[in-house]
């Protein structure tokens, strides 16, 4: 009744001339349609009730909460050799020697070199921590918003945007003295020099400080990843009153 009660009213307002069938009938069309009742509303609009600096500093404790969880998590005994998601394994060119090595009973050379290898990445992840809080300090307005209302690593891709190049320079001098400290060279070489009587490595193919100081960076930066999903999908475990808060809005 409503629709035919439109469709008079649109035909009888219409001059003669503007008489067109098709076009009343989008027009009644778009008209039957039911309304918006509720706009959509900006993503994260939770946050509106708190003040830019409640938000900012709420996540500069999470941050710094997370940052120190994950530099205390690898930089203990085994925190990259006991866990598989982290654990530095061998270069991709030392692969068929581990692999044929292995076969022959001599495997204690690679799970030698494997270990050493994780030790010294162990060793230099602590100097992580202050670089990766100077970054949470350095934060802007502008960075913390993009954070809060971001993916689930967007404080992660801040932290490696920000940090890399300076732990890269400070990982590895770190990772060349725990080498020496872990005698990492000599077991290299136990380990080349076997594999070397298979016609199976050349030392040259690996450099093994560059390598330990890519695989610790990558893996900091997935824990930190880890870390900051943990928070954002449980805020409760987030450190502070007020973190709990924003951290609970954001995910209304």
């Amino acid at each position: 009744m409503r629709r035919s009660l439109i469709f008079v009213f649109l035909v009888l307002s219409a001059p003669a001339s503007a008489l067109d069938l098709d076009g009343f009938k989008t027009k009644l069309n778009e008209l039957s349609k039911p309304a918006a009742s509720n706009p959509a509303a900006p993503a994260h609009s939770g946050l509106a009730q708190f003040s830019t600096q409640d938000q900012i500093e709420s996540l500069r404790q999470a941050l710094t909460q997370g940052a120190e969880t994950s530099v205390s998590t690898l930089a203990r005994k085994d925190g990259f050799l006991g866990n598989s998601k982290v654990r530095i394994p061998l270069p991709d060119s030392l692969q068929k020697a581990d692999r044929t090595l292995r076969r022959f009973g001599m495997g204690k050379y690679s799970d030698e070199l494997i270990t050493s290898m994780n030790r010294a990445a162990e060793a230099a992840v602590p100097e992580a921590k202050t670089l990766l809080v100077g970054a949470i300090k350095k934060m802007t307005v502008s960075d913390a918003k993009g954070i809060l209302t971001g993916s689930d690593d967007a404080a992660t891709k801040y932290f490696r945007k920000n940090t890399e190049s300076a732990l890269a320079a400070r990982f590895k001098p770190i990772v060349g003295k725990a080498m020496k400290k872990v005698k990492l060279a000599g077991k290299y070489d136990r380990f080349a020099g076997k594999g070397a009587e298979f016609g199976l490595v050349d030392k040259r193919d690996a450099n093994l400080e560059d390598y330990i100081t890519r695989k610790a960076m990558n893996g900091l930066f997935l824990v930190i990843a880890e870390q900051e999903k943990a928070i954002r999908d449980h805020p409760l475990q987030a450190t502070g009153d007020l973190a709990k808060k924003i951290f609970a809005a954001i995910r209304q």
